[in-house]
């Protein structure tokens, strides 16, 4: 049995690495935060935002375990742009639009003629289904930390019964500008007062489905920044000398990179199997995305911590690229709902079951 990625899916990394090597290195991350820039168009030459929407819709008919491989090397450019909510919202469109529902929107967002996002969390950190509690015929509340970027005129809200379309512009839907600490992924809030709005045909169960994928999701892109993590600090431990030595001969440097290692290599098969049991509709994929997101997404911000460490005085400066990864972390960790939240959810499905 083969427990590794298809020759298509090595060929998808390396052309995704290739592109950031040679069109978008990490300074050009940084012309996005200096001039407060959420994404740029060229990333959309790459083809990922329409990965999942099925071929005879325009879309790349890709499965979930491709799109979570896109996203754990996106993860390791620290990458720019909307592909998180686009990803999901075509996604949601997909698992729980009706046939004409998916004819209508589907390929307009695979030609990107429209740009669509998902709106999940209300005020008070609520992220779950259970928790949520806009529902109805007529949408009242807030929705806050919704990504948007690249022109998005669309929003896929996650409702505590289904799924609602609804168009940016619309009357009675106000959006406003959010502070965002990872300046990569710019976000608004929405505020709805009965805005005209179209439910999608699927319920509960396929809007939960949209979550666990954007858990998977989270925890491939929290793989593959702290791998790069690892990289930026095993690199720098290497020119850095001290006492007439590089600090990569110091026994607690050594500690430090061996534990980040430990810590995170291991971990990549989490993301995979989960987004594998996706694919598979295994009885537990939804548990299974909950634990790679609890615990890839906290690997990740100690691994940033401490490569932060190892670069000394100047790595927790402005100037030092690693920022942009523990910027990174910290969204992946509270995006979705806390490692907390994700492993009580698994814990009481699991209880439920026993009983």
């Amino acid at each position: 049995m083969d427990f590794d990625l298809s020759e298509e899916q090595r060929l998808l990394e390396q052309s995704i690495d290739s592109f950031f090597a040679d069109s978008f290195p990490l300074s050009r991350v940084r012309d996005c935060y200096d001039r407060e820039m959420g994404s740029l168009d060229d990333l959309g030459a790459l083809g990922l935002n329409e990965m999942l929407i099925p071929a005879q819709y325009g879309g790349g008919g890709g499965t979930i375990l491709d799109v979570a491989v896109a996203a754990e090397r996106l993860g390791a450019a620290a990458a720019p742009g909307p592909f998180l909510g686009r990803v999901l919202a075509g996604y949601a469109i997909t698992v729980a639009g009706s046939e004409e529902q998916r004819a209508r929107w589907l390929p307009l967002l695979a030609a990107g003629e429209r740009r669509a996002t998902i709106a999940v969390a209300e005020p008070g950190d609520r992220w779950g289904l259970d928790v949520v509690e806009m529902s109805g015929e007529r949408l009242v509340g807030e929705k806050r930390s919704v990504l948007v970027g690249d022109g998005v005129d669309l929003a896929v809200v996650v409702l505590a019964d289904g799924l609602a379309v609804v168009e940016f512009g619309a009357d009675g839907l106000t959006v406003q500008d959010t502070d965002v600490l990872d300046r990569t992924r710019p976000m608004v809030s929405l505020t709805f007062d009965g805005p005209e709005h179209e439910r999608l045909a699927g319920g509960v169960e396929a809007a939960q489905r949209v979550l666990d994928l954007g858990a998977v999701l989270l925890a491939a892109d929290a793989h593959g920044g702290a791998a790069k993590c690892l990289d930026l600090a095993v690199q720098y431990s290497q020119v850095r000398e001290q006492f007439g030595t590089t600090i990569a001969h110091f026994q607690v440097i050594q500690h430090q990179l061996a534990d980040i290692a430990i810590d995170v290599l291991p971990s990549r098969g989490m993301y995979w199997y989960a987004a594998h049991a996706m694919d598979r509709v295994h009885d537990d994929a939804s548990g299974f995305a909950s634990l790679a997101k609890a615990h890839i997404t906290e690997r990740y911000i100690a691994a940033a911590r401490r490569a932060v460490e190892v670069h000394g005085g100047i790595g927790y400066t402005w100037e030092n690229d690693l920022h942009f990864f523990l910027r990174r972390a910290v969204f992946d960790r509270a995006y979705l709902g806390s490692p907390e939240m994700h492993r009580q959810r698994r814990a009481e499905r699991q209880l439920a079951e026993a009983n």
